[in-house]
């Protein structure tokens, strides 16, 4: 999609992993129909539109670069972003490959090419790379049915649970709602547990509604891994990392961790300064959000898709599977206007075509707990950018790619993209946030039930048992397989909020007991879990 549809279309809580790639996409239908017919299986190879002759020359791809180090430099002024690494490439060559800035504010360490950033959604991509490869041997194919190699996954519907392919999860047309699964891992529960709770979710109609879910792109990576027999980590590494050369990437955040030349998350406190506040360990979602690597490293990869799968000579990648990844699989953005430009997603990848008929490939990343990240290449100009960024997501590492590709083209940036992306994602971190002010109850407000009305144990298919207790006149909730504990402030009668925490949180969020007759609370509703209709607890 382009970044003019994005700055058009608002689109809530993508703010937590998609990053400004998938910000602004059409809003999906939400309610579960009967199950669509099946469609074209997508590996039946559309023929990709030919793309014009190239537009840019070297002399304007040198001038956009010689520029570079100012863009970087100025959007990190503005933002204070703590570190940035970047990587460009042209006809096959790395013409651009730079550093800037701090490592972990307040500690020495510069930021350099070879800096391991946790790259977020850009992920996607990544493991798209790694299916093509293992299609390209003929050990699946993109239209295999994700229980023909992981037969324990199941969807609500189980005439979409025995149809839906690797392709159609890679795509984000599974009927999943948007970023199904997140919640729980919020919660502390770990890829099984979160794979085997799909099949709670609420479907929308299958093969026919976008919604962007890391774990379901999550279930079909690992489908192809349980084809090789082997670990999507480990399949990572011997399809893409190693034959490419790109040692210093992984799919564990173990190897993250024990890197010596890493950027560690950032967050911007209250008093505008950059702190390292968060860990965020993504293993649950691995394929979807948990690849780390280096601009050096993220450069050939670059080359290897701007090169058909080639790199050095060598064919890493089969060219037709890899190819397939680039074609657009479903309607993500419809045009804002008659006039407008329609947004698609292809396998892992934002697929868009420009004024001029070129194919724009994209894929942001975003940690809200932080790190932001941004991926752009134009095939046919056989010119690609890769931005490395660790502070939450401010607009920085989006803007940094289209100021680059507007300098190329234009001669200068064509909007302040800084500033519009990052009014963007204040908004969308605004947009998550309940309407109701718990900071500020009502001067109304009713006194809470004895305590003990709410102490209990309340249980839930998706979320799991929810615990209740009172100690010195607090009430305090607990959640997840390691009981995080919450304190619940009262609000209003049998309401009373908590402080959302993790990649989602989203601040003060609303609790609600309903009561019997008898006085005894039965039921509990948790708002922030309630989006899917998921969120009431009820008592055992």
């Amino acid at each position: 999609m382009s970044v003019r549809a994005r700055v058009r279309h608002r689109r809530r809580r993508a703010l937590a992993v998609a990053g400004v790639a998938s910000l602004l996409l059409a809003t999906c239908a939400t309610t579960a129909t009967a199950a669509a017919p099946p469609l074209t299986p997508p590996s039946l190879l559309r023929a990709p539109p030919p793309q014009p002759p190239p537009l840019l020359t070297k002399a304007d791809v040198d001038a956009a670069l010689g520029k570079l180090d100012s863009i970087v430099q100025n959007g990190m002024k503005k933002t204070g972003v703590p570190g940035v690494s970047v990587a460009v490439v042209h006809q096959d060559r790395v013409v651009y490959l730079k550093g800037f800035g701090r490592r972990q504010t307040g500690k020495p360490g510069a930021v350099e090419p070879d800096t391991v950033f946790q790259l977020a959604s850009l992920s996607k991509p990544i493991s798209s790379t790694v299916v093509a490869g293992v299609v390209g041997t003929k050990a699946i194919t993109w239209d295999d049915p994700v229980i023909k190699h992981l037969p324990d996954f199941a969807l609500k519907d189980p005439w979409v649970t025995g149809h839906v392919t690797i392709a159609d999860l890679f795509s984000h047309r599974s009927g999943l709602p948007d970023h199904a699964g997140d919640l729980l891992e919020d919660l502390g529960y770990d890829q099984d547990y979160i794979l085997e709770h799909l099949r709670h979710e609420p479907l929308a109609p299958f093969r026919a509604s976008y919604a962007y879910t890391n774990f379901g792109i999550t279930a079909a990576a690992e489908a192809v891994a349980r084809a090789k027999n082997t670990s999507w980590g480990k399949l990572a590494e011997d399809t893409l990392y190693t034959p490419a050369g790109m040692n210093s990437t992984s799919s564990l955040f173990a190897d993250y961790e024990k890197a010596d030349n890493k950027a560690v998350t950032h967050v911007k406190s209250e008093d505008g300064s950059w702190q390292p506040k968060y860990v965020r360990d993504a293993d649950a979602q691995s394929p979807a959000g948990g690849v780390s690597s280096t601009a050096r490293d993220m450069s050939a990869w670059l080359r290897l898709q701007l090169a058909n799968g080639k790199l050095g000579g060598k064919q890493i990648v089969a060219a037709e599977p890899l190819e397939q990844t680039h074609l657009p699989e479903i309607v993500s953005q419809p045009p804002a206007a008659p006039a407008g430009r329609t947004g698609f997603y292809g396998l892992g990848w934002n697929v868009s075509y420009d004024d001029h008929g070129r194919l724009r490939l994209s894929h942001s990343g975003a940690f809200a707990l932080g790190a932001n990240t941004n991926v752009t290449m134009l095939p046919g100009e056989q010119l690609g950018i890769v931005v490395l960024t660790n502070g939450e997501p401010v607009g920085l590492a989006d803007a940094i790619a289209f100021d680059f590709f507007d300098t190329a083209q234009e001669g200068k940036p064509t909007a302040d993209w800084l500033s519009l992306l990052g009014q963007i994602y204040a908004q969308e971190e605004q947009a998550g946030k309940s309407p109701t002010d718990y900071a500020k109850p009502p001067s109304d407000a009713t006194e809470a039930a004895p305590l003990d009305t709410y102490v209990g144990t309340y249980r839930n298919d998706y979320y799991g048992p929810l615990s209740v207790s009172a100690d010195n006149g607090v009430l305090t909730m607990q959640l997840g397989p390691k009981q995080m504990r919450f304190r619940l402030t009262h609000y209003d009668g049998d309401t009373f909020s908590f402080q959302t925490v993790g990649e989602n949180a989203v601040g003060l969020s609303g609790v609600t007991f309903t009561s019997d007759s008898d006085g005894k609370a039965t039921k509990v509703r948790v708002e922030s879990l309630d989006e899917n209709g998921l969120g009431t607890f009820t008592r055992r």
